[in-house]
C-alpha cells in the first residue's frame, strides 16, 4: 500500500465563492500555476460551462504545460435518492 498523500485544491471554485470575490481568466491561471509551483497534484478548475469565464479559462488552461498538477474539473454532486449519471 502506499503511502502517499495526493492534494487536491478547490481554491479556483470553491475559493471564488466568497462574497466580493470574483477571478478573471488571468486571475485563474496565475493561481494554477502557482498552485503546480507548490506541488499540488490536482487543481479544480471550476464548473466547465457553468459560465462564460470558467469555459474560457479551461480553453486556455488545456494548452498550459503544468509540471506536477493535473488540471481537473468539477462535475456535480448527487442529491439523496437521485442516480449520480
Amino acid at each position: 500500500m502506499s503511502s502517499a498523500v495526493k492534494i487536491y485544491d478547490t481554491t479556483l471554485r470553491d475559493g471564488s465563492q466568497m462574497e466580493g470575490v470574483s477571478f478573471s481568466v488571468e486571475d485563474k491561471l496565475r493561481i494554477a500555476r502557482r498552485l503546480d509551483a507548490f506541488g499540488i497534484d490536482y487543481i479544480e478548475g471550476g464548473w466547465p460551462g457553468a459560465n462564460p469565464r470558467d469555459s474560457e479559462f479551461f480553453r486556455v488552461a488545456t494548452k498550459e504545460r503544468l509540471n506536477q498538477a493535473t488540471l481537473t474539473s468539477f462535475g456535480m454532486t448527487r442529491r439523496i435518492g437521485e442516480r449520480a449519471e
